[in-house]
């Protein structure tokens, strides 16, 4: 995480470990590794050791937007019981990687999370909206719900292709 700018820049402490993350198709997401949007455009699995009776929080997010709409959401699931990301409350629905033509690369980085106690919010944002995805402030996510350190983390890189058409007019942005 280090390496790639993550420390210090939108976390303190390295995660404990590195979550697994796998697409549709078998591509794993390998630290720091280049997919393309194409690779990308589903929901993953995310697994990652979860401790019985503990809550999880985990984001997704681009932070390499301009920085007026820092950092981007692509995916937030609150209340994970365990480690069974399908039993949480997604607040967030996920949306792959969407680098405009000419931003370059952009870092695309997932953080787990081990919650002091059960999350509340109203909040929920479908994946055909880009509304409350921009402007969030992971460490202000972090210092509000008393997240601390992650516990688990992994990212991606992902520049344009032919497919970023396709979720920017998904989310309203073309």
């Amino acid at each position: 995480m280090e390496a790639h700018g993550i420390i210090p820049e939108i976390i303190d402490t390295k995660p404990s470990a590195l979550a697994k993350v796998v697409y549709p198709g078998g591509v794993t997401v390998e630290l720091g590794k280049e997919l393309t949007p194409t690779q990308v455009k589903d929901q993953p699995e995310v697994s990652f050791a979860g401790e019985d009776g503990s809550f999880y929080t985990l984001f997704m997010i681009d932070p390499d937007v301009p920085a007026e709409y820092r950092d981007i959401c692509h995916w937030l699931v609150i209340n994970i019981p365990g480690s069974n990301v399908a039993q949480g409350q997604t607040v967030i629905e996920y949306v792959g990687s969407g680098p405009s033509k000419e931003s370059g690369v952009h870092r695309y980085v997932f953080l787990v999370f081990k919650q002091t106690d059960k999350i509340t919010t109203d909040l929920f944002v479908n994946k055909t909206s880009q509304e409350k995805r921009g402007k969030v402030k992971t460490r202000d996510y972090i210092a509000k719900f008393k997240l601390g350190a992650p516990v688990a983390g992994n990212l991606f890189k992902a520049q344009y292709d032919d497919y970023v058409p396709t979720v920017r007019k998904q989310v309203g942005l073309e």
